[in-house]
């Protein structure tokens, strides 16, 4: 597991990007829970935690592609974005950086 933020560094509804060496992340954190996909969005690399999140989806401000937080699918079209299973311990949000969920094209 690898520490990305304090839990108090990402306000409810909403994502920050983080950066872990060269690892570039959006968290996330929701009512359904907390979510970290790759910074950027696959089409033009708009990013992806200045998004508008809700349920458990986030679109990008770029050109409004929603993505899945859970699985990185795009919503009604055929894009994906890495996601990364974000934990909690304590008071900071820590991802298995090893072990993508699902891997973007």
């Amino acid at each position: 597991m690898i520490r990305v933020c304090a839990v108090e560094d990402v306000p409810p509804g909403e994502g920050r990007n983080v950066s872990v060496g060269d690892l570039r992340l959006a968290v996330f954190r929701t009512d359904s829970g907390w979510y970290a996909t790759e910074a950027g969005c696959p089409h033009m690399q708009g990013p992806l935690a200045d998004g508008i999140v809700a349920d458990a989806s986030v679109i990008c401000p770029l050109h409004e592609r929603r993505f899945s937080l859970q699985t990185g699918a795009e919503i009604n079209g055929s894009l994906c974005v890495k996601t990364y299973r974000a934990v909690v311990h304590r008071d900071d949000v820590y991802i298995l950086a090893d072990v993508p969920v699902l891997a973007g094209a």
